[in-house]
């Protein structure tokens, strides 16, 4: 068997790529994954730190935010993601839309990237404010439709709905992962992708 002969440009590729996209990961705090009931909490965490795996080991740029932790009222982001993140320093705000807040969007614009693959708590409010304004601005945005969650099962449903209608476009954690590695030859991502695969596949 013979992979393709040719290398696709990744930056100008269809397809995600470590070259072509940021990963924006917004208000994975305490509280708000303990509000979540549209999926199982704890599928919930150990999806989104695949995708902040993935994310670390293919290099690709993260801009993490967190709301109203400099205020008192809420908690830093969730330690199972603050582990995989390692110095990568959260973003706080008060706007309830992240897209509202100037060093966010800042961040966001000085990644480079075009492509923006987005998880957060509420997938009604948190993803789906700045997903729709980022989407206005031209940016391409990518859901990670088992990485985010709401406060039910229809609130979850139908902002993923609007997004979509909007132009979103949905992954998943392991099209993601599969999406940035492509090919078993990638001989420098190969352990380390098949470690989140298989350690990430609920039974």
């Amino acid at each position: 068997m013979t992979s393709a002969s040719f290398v696709r440009d990744p930056i100008a590729d269809e397809l995600l790529t470590p070259q072509n996209a940021a990963l924006v990961i917004i208000d994975f705090q305490p509280v708000q994954v303990a509000s979540i009931v549209s999926m199982e909490r704890r599928e919930l965490i150990a999806n989104v730190v695949a995708v902040a795996k993935a994310a670390k080991l293919y290099e690709i740029p993260v801009v993490l935010s967190t709301v109203n932790v400099a205020t008192g009222l809420n908690s830093p982001t969730i330690h199972q993601l603050g582990d995989v993140l390692g110095n990568v320093t959260a973003i706080d705000r008060t706007s309830i839309n992240a897209w509202e807040d100037e060093d966010f969007v800042t961040a966001v614009k000085a990644t480079g990237r075009r492509k923006l693959v987005m998880v957060a708590l509420w997938t009604e409010v948190c993803l789906a404010f700045p997903a729709l304004d980022a989407m206005r601005e031209g940016f391409e945005v990518y859901p990670v439709v088992d990485a985010v969650g709401g406060t039910s099962a229809i609130a979850h449903r139908t902002g993923l709905e609007r997004i979509l209608q909007a132009g979103a476009r949905p992954i998943t954690w392991i099209q993601f992962a599969c999406e940035l590695q492509r090919d078993w030859n990638r001989e420098a991502t190969k352990a380390g992708f098949a470690e989140i695969v298989f350690s990430s596949i609920h039974p």
